[in-house]
């Protein structure tokens, strides 16, 4: 496939534009219809809302608020009144609003603060908030503006209202495609280069988002799904497409031919893109273990994403490759390919330096590895699931400033008032009831809403003394419902926001064990089967397991204690979101298992090749390290970015995913689990023979013939070559039973033989080209060669010595 993608480019590139402007075209006549189902079935608080829902039919709309507060005087005196009241008429009579609920009838005067100064109207949308237009939000928001004056002042809160106050869309994704291409510029050094693994993602994320917004109208999808797929979607599509880029540009600059490096390419790095991309859907399938309606559109909306943006990589890309051809490298490069030929790509400079001191001082990197975890996961033991509302909002917005005016006046319970249903009450037991409640510690203010005397159904709207994201609210939800209402006597459900939110969290704490064992036994089974050892698999669940623990604690510092929230524009402290562990986990999981398999796939292949466990492992993280730390660059620049989208879950998933991969990157895969290999020694490959029997074969790159190289001298069609000679010692002795290796420029093994006794030895090679030739023997220092095969065979004596690398 790759090969024809190559050569049928433009062919390619018009279906992958015609299909992402076709499902522009589609979406923009379609729109969206999001919803956001935070109730969960067999759960109190949906059971208020369903009884609720059946009272008030004509309050199915989104409710929002008009606030105002007087620096002197009262909000109901008549030239406050002569400002306010025109305002509030011509919202009411604007189309598009259902009714206006003003503190200036006799109906409305709760709505007027006990000391006078403060009062709110309560706007009802004919539509839920992500239905109402924009421009008719806009209006609203202006028209009640325009009535501040000096000592009179105006803020609007409610889900519509946050709406237009967010940044253009599209903004955290500019952002973070801006803050990518500086690291993809600096780690590739051409513009071209820099250029495909963006223009990959562009394609991914962008059916994907397109894709989204016409199932919307299909399924439920949460307004969240979007900002979260495009979230992962544009980190795994650059980093796939970087893994790519990276093995087309080594055989490139080994010599091999454009066409043919590309195929190997995506033969190699594009399986295990395929690989890295079905582990990240099984982990984000893995919610579905939760049951939550919910997250239900999540796994929709992050998983089309992830397929596409896999798509892109394994379809598009080869063909964008076969238009740039060798200009995929620098200038620079090229000229000095021409002039002197392919250059070897021995691991040195910073990254074989590190590896070289892992592996001297395994425990010490180990145990400073395992201190700084676990001191960034100390704040996960005081971990809260809740909701976040608009007191978190940032404190220059009119939903936050309007939350703390209605906190201020009315008290803080104001702003999540619960509601007790009951349905066929008599009117006596209401009346009990609600002065058992008003005595409860607690309670601010309990009354009787009137409803329609047909539906058989009774309100009493409760609110709180306290904030709807306190603990101690929380505490008054378990006091009315496990011992004042079953002291009354009567069938009465607590519903509200508020309650909601605390079903919603309570639900998500008691499936989440379930959940982390579902997607660490999966993660197990994968590796097991890719790696074909029991403690490599064991050792990737443990570190998921710590890079969690770490990242959540980071999370909950700057969202749930505010270290350096307000500083950056964040907001206030609260708790974090129920759904977001469940979200997180997954994304983790499926980076993660990408980064593992990257790192152990090289290793293991060295392991093979020498059986030498201290080499493999030195090996594949000099190798690779690079390649995952730019990775992981590119992913923290692209959730970071996630903070500037005004929405305050995908802050926090953002914050938390860039904590989680720069963790996982730069201690875990770089520092802990090479360490923790050399400590384990040869037991890391152990698998029991009668397991070995039952596995099924997985390989994550395949054995590939190796290109012939421009330039050379290679063996005809079909015919192979071969590399002879003898391994001596720096003093000429001979050397025998030194194991030899020939691998091919994809890094599979071509041959592997061992040198008699007098040292002579003899590798045979499919065909000609670049190859690595390794020898490895008892006390003496590994010795690793890149060499030219033609079409003759090829003499190479190999000599060893006990102070490093013959000259």
């Amino acid at each position: 496939m790759a090969r024809w993608c190559y050569r049928h480019r433009l062919v390619v590139l018009v279906v992958w534009v015609g299909a992402l402007l076709g499902l522009m075209a589609g979406g923009g006549a379609a729109g969206t219809n999001y919803s956001n189902v935070f109730s969960l079935p067999n759960t109190d608080s949906t059971r208020a809302h369903d009884l609720m829902s059946k009272a008030f039919p004509e309050r199915a709309g989104d409710t929002d608020t008009v606030v105002w507060r007087v620096s002197e005087g009262s909000a109901a005196d008549a030239g406050v009144r002569e400002r306010i009241e025109p305002a509030l008429e011509k919202i009411a009579a604007m189309d598009g609003v259902g009714q206006l609920a003003s503190p200036y009838t006799p109906a409305g005067a709760a709505q007027l603060s006990k000391d006078g100064r403060t009062a709110y109207a309560q706007i009802t949308f004919a539509e839920q908030a992500n239905a109402v237009p924009k421009p008719l939000v806009e209006d609203v928001v202006e028209t009640a503006q325009d009535a501040e004056r000096a000592g009179l002042r105006v803020e609007l809160g409610g889900q519509a209202v946050a709406r237009v106050q967010e940044p253009p869309t599209g903004t955290a994704e500019l952002v973070g495609m801006v803050a990518a291409a500086v690291v993809l510029f600096l780690a590739f050094g051409s513009l071209f280069a820099m250029l495909l693994p963006l223009i990959v993602a562009i394609f991914g994320v962008g059916t994907g988002m397109l894709s989204t917004m016409l199932l919307s109208h299909a399924t439920d999808v949460p307004e969240v799904a979007p900002l979260l797929g495009s979230l992962i979607g544009l980190g795994v599509g650059i980093d796939y497409a970087l893994f790519i880029v990276t093995r087309h540009r080594k055989g490139l600059l080994r010599g091999t031919a454009p066409e043919e490096a590309a195929v190997t390419a995506l033969n190699t790095s594009g399986r295990a893109v395929l690989f890295a991309g079905g582990t990240v859907c099984i982990a984000l399938a893995g919610m579905l273990v939760m049951n939550l309606r919910f997250l239900d559109g999540v796994v929709i909306a992050t998983s089309l994403t992830v397929v596409l943006s896999v798509l892109a990589a394994v379809t598009l890309l080869p063909a964008l490759l076969g238009l740039l051809g060798p200009r995929v490298l620098s200038r620079r490069q090229r000229s000095r390919l021409a002039a002197e030929g392919p250059e070897p790509q021995e691991s040195n400079g910073a990254a074989a330096r590190w590896s070289a001191y892992v592996q001297k001082r395994p425990r010490s990197i180990a145990l400073a590895a395992i201190v700084v975890m676990a001191a960034l996961a100390i704040p996960v033991l005081s971990l809260r699931l809740g909701a976040t509302d608009q007191g978190n909002h940032r404190a220059d917005t009119t939903t936050r400033q309007a939350y703390d005016l209605l906190a201020e006046g009315f008290g803080p319970g104001v702003n999540g008032p619960l509601q007790l249903v009951a349905q066929d009450a008599e009117p006596a037991a209401v009346e009990r009831l609600v002065a058992r409640v008003r005595g409860t510690e607690g309670v601010a203010q309990a009354v009787a809403l009137p409803a329609p005397p047909e539906a058989g159904i009774t309100v009493i709207q409760v609110v709180p003394t306290t904030s709807p994201q306190s603990e101690e609210t929380d505490l008054l939800i378990d006091r009315l419902r496990h011992e004042v209402i079953p002291q009354s006597g009567q069938q009465v459900h607590v519903g509200g926001v508020t309650a909601i939110f605390k079903d919603f969290a309570a639900v998500t704490g008691d499936r989440l064990p379930y959940f982390i064992g579902t997607i660490i036994a999966l993660g197990f089974v994968l590796l097991l089967v890719a790696f074909r050892s029991l403690v490599v698999p064991l050792t990737a669940a443990l570190m998921n397991l710590i890079a969690a623990a770490a990242s959540f604690g980071v999370l909950v510092a700057i969202f749930q204690w505010g270290w350096g929230g307000e500083l950056v524009g964040l907001g206030k402290e609260g708790p974090i979101t129920a759904f977001l562990p469940v979200i997180m986990l997954s994304l983790l999981f499926g980076l993660s298992m990408d980064y593992q398999v990257f790192l152990v796939s090289r290793m293991h292949e060295e392991w093979v090749h020498t059986k030498d466990n201290a080499r493999a492992v030195r090996v594949g993280l000099a190798e690779t390290s690079r390649v995952i730390n730019c990775a992981a660059l590119i992913m923290i620049c692209v959730f970071s970015a996630f903070v500037l989208s005004g929405d305050m879950e995908g802050a926090m998933a953002g914050i938390g995913l860039a904590a989680a991969v720069a963790l996982d990157a730069f201690v875990l895969r770089t520092a802990l689990v090479p360490a923790a290999m050399h400590l384990l020694g040869r037991s890391n490959w152990w698998l029991p023979a009668g397991l070995e029997k039952r596995l099924p074969h997985l390989a994550v790159e395949p054995k590939e013939e190796p290109a012939p190289a421009v330039g050379a001298s290679a063996a005809a069609p079909g015919q192979g070559s071969v590399v002879h000679g003898f391994v001596r010692t720096d003093e000429g002795e001979p050397v025998g039973n030194a194991v030899l290796t020939l691998v091919s420029p994809g890094g599979s093994q071509v041959d592997r033989v061992e040198s008699l006794a007098d040292g002579s030895y003899i590798l045979s090679a499919p065909a000609g080209g670049a190859y690595l030739l390794a020898a490895t023997a008892g006390v003496h220092d590994p010795w690793v060669r890149h060499i030219l095969i033609g079409g003759e065979p090829l003499v190479h004596d190999v000599t060893l010595t006990d102070m490093g690398v013959a000259p």
